[in-house]
């Protein structure tokens, strides 16, 4: 029984804590040579609000803050701060364009329910 729950424990200790897909990395590199914002990463977190608890925040920043857990995924830096990195574990952030919707796309497995919406999530 001990053995499994350390087991799990590290099963979760080496899940990465966020992925961005090739396609979410391409189009932040777009995104930042199209604004002229060399040397800008981009911020992931989790914001109070929206229907169901939380919702999904992006935006991009010249520098860390303190307390920042930083990542380097193909040269672009993703700052993500220490309170939102508990919701993100095992997250992957695609980036998905067609006729109907284009934009970035969180699949995460700790999300226990989502808003009618689609925008907000409870974990």
């Amino acid at each position: 029984m001990a053995s499994e729950a350390a087991e799990a424990t590290q099963e979760i200790a080496d899940q990465p804590i966020l992925k961005l897909t090739d396609q979410a990395i391409q189009q932040v590199k777009t995104i930042l040579a199209r604004e002229n914002m060399e040397g800008y990463g981009l911020r992931v977190g989790v914001v109070s609000g929206g229907c169901s608890g939380f919702s999904y925040g992006l935006d991009f920043e010249k520098q860390e803050r303190p307390g920042d857990l930083v990542l380097t995924m193909d040269g672009v830096k993703v700052y993500l701060d220490s309170t939102s990195a508990k919701y993100f574990t095992g997250t992957v952030i695609d980036y998905v364009s067609g006729l109907q919707e284009s934009g970035f796309k969180f699949n995460n497995p700790n999300v226990k329910s989502t808003c009618g919406c689609g925008t907000s999530f409870s974990a």
